[in-house]
């Protein structure tokens, strides 16, 4: 196993790392540390794909790995988000969803997931077809923009429940703000980004047989 998978394997090992210091709120600012777990996740991805280009160490195993704890990354922390509601150290015992309202969160997951499930599923026909297909720049783009989005939930997940009265009025507002900001445009990237790679390979839903008859 060469450099750029051990990295990527370490993708995949960080994980339940950062799941398990967001769901245990017994330990102090352990948000904090799921957050900064995360980023340093994120930060894997670039790092193994500029060492296996630089290097000339791209395999067909390390671009199945990359693209697994890519999508389980993006994916385990949208239903971290979606499914465990925060509660707010002196704000009371009710627990409240962090993206607010709780649908919106839901469906912004749900049309993530579903864009992921979508392309894997393309990539896996045009497999058995012996056609390769490749991550484009809208792809490239969205899933930058889908880190620092959950980054962001991240640290505003940590920033309510550890300073509740602090950020309440405005400040919470601003916060929010920006929150939906940032969905809005990982939900626009993500679905653009999904109609293009489609188009642009809808070449692999076509049968054999009348490619053939085209060509003749």
């Amino acid at each position: 196993m060469n450099l750029p998978n051990r990295i990527t394997l370490c993708r995949l090992c960080l994980i339940p790392v950062f799941i398990f210091f967001y769901l245990a709120d017994f330990i102090p600012y352990g948000k904090l540390v799921a957050t900064l777990v995360f980023i340093v996740a994120c930060l894997t991805d670039f790092v193994d794909g500029h060492i296996a280009r630089k290097r000339n160490l791209c395999t067909t195993l390390g671009s199945f790995f990359d693209t697994v704890a890519d999508k389980l990354l993006v994916m385990s922390g949208l239903l971290v988000l979606v499914a465990y509601p925060i509660t707010a150290n002196g704000g009371g015992e009710t627990a409240l969803p962090i993206i607010m309202p709780d649908y919106v969160g839901i469906v912004v997951a749900i049309i993530i997931i579903a864009r992921e499930l979508v392309i894997m599923a393309l990539r896996s026909l045009a497999a058995s077809k012996g056609v390769v297909l490749n991550a484009d720049m809208f792809g490239k783009v969205k899933a930058t923009f889908q880190f620092i989005t959950l980054i962001y939930y991240f640290f505003y997940a940590f920033i309510v429940e550890e300073f509740y009265y602090a950020i309440a009025g405005v400040a919470n507002t601003v916060l929010s703000l920006i929150g939906y900001v940032l969905l809005a445009i990982t939900l626009i990237l993500t679905i653009v980004s999904a109609c293009n790679y489609l188009i642009k390979n809808k070449h692999v839903f076509k049968d054999e047989k009348k490619v053939e008859e085209e060509n003749k």
